[in-house]
């Protein structure tokens, strides 16, 4: 009788021993699978699509729909949802039973098509959609981005791409893991020496990301511009007051020089302004 209890607690406590084991085993894979370590995500949705699109692409939801998606670009980089994944890259997988579907996921750790268009992209970098379909990007300014870059660009291959006004661009596409987490960034400002607000204008005429030496040339211009401008007007009322004074009827003779002088005025703004604008565009 004592041996068949002593067998009894034996097994109990191998039992026992083997079920903590599983249980750590397991616990131990789901934390790495919801991490994305194996690359795989908590959960996909199928979506419709009228294309096929590839593994690694970035999506958007269709305008006015909740079910069909595409490509994301710049232009509808706002209704951007996730990324398209394999089936098998899921651990839960929710299907509409539509023939032409594609898996996007919106979590996890996963590989993502991206250029080199807006700069290199290094580990730490927002990804966002760019100009090319379904290719991502790194994000240099206030935009929905798709996630976190945890690597570097690689399987690098050059592509040519055809911009708006018809000049063509060699870029380099690759693959990058990116950690999903669609959302919108907002880039801190630069410290320099020009206050945001005047950066943000100067942006806004240039059209661009203006640096801080061509703002302070313009600047300077902008300031001797307004200083001659200033001198002008002065002498012109100036020097009205004193000839009305000595001589009342030389009234023509001095709206004669007042038009002149006017004249001049906008001549030398005209060309102010314009220097400026091509230090701010071409600088």
């Amino acid at each position: 009788m004592k041996g068949i209890l002593r067998g009894h607690d034996k097994y109990h406590t191998q039992f026992g021993l083997y079920f903590w084991i599983t249980l750590a085993v397991w616990s131990l894979s789901a934390i790495l699978l919801s991490t994305g370590v194996f690359g795989l995500t908590a959960l996909t949705q199928g979506f419709l699509s009228s294309e096929k699109i590839a593994i690694g692409s970035i999506v958007s939801l269709k305008k006015d729909t909740s079910d069909q998606v595409e490509p994301a670009t710049s232009s509808n980089v706002d209704n951007m949802i996730g990324v398209v994944v394999a089936n098998e890259s899921s651990l839960l997988t929710v299907t509409t039973g539509a023939n032409q579907q594609a898996q996007v996921a919106t979590n996890g750790t996963l590989p993502v098509i991206v250029s080199d268009i807006s700069g290199p992209i290094e580990r730490g970098d927002h990804i966002t959609a760019s100009l090319l379909k379904g290719v991502g990007m790194k994000a240099n300014s206030n935009v929905r981005v798709l996630g976190i870059a945890q690597g570097e660009m690689k399987n690098l291959k050059d592509e040519t791409y055809e911009e708006s006004g018809g000049q063509k661009r060699t870029v380099k596409l690759g693959e990058v893991p990116v950690l999903i987490n669609v959302a919108y960034y907002f880039k801190e400002p630069n410290n320099t020496l020009i206050p945001v607000a005047v950066q943000s204008i100067v942006n806004a005429i240039a059209g661009r990301e203006v640096s801080t030496l061509p703002i302070i040339i313009s600047g300077a211009i902008f300031i001797v511009m307004i200083s001659v401008v200033l001198i002008i007007i002065y002498s012109i009322v100036r020097n009205g007051i004193i000839s009305v004074g000595r001589n009342p009827m030389a009234q023509s003779a001095i709206y004669r020089n007042v038009i002149q002088m006017s004249a001049l005025v906008i001549l030398i703004l005209g060309v102010g302004t314009t220097v400026i604008y091509l230090v701010l565009s071409k600088l």
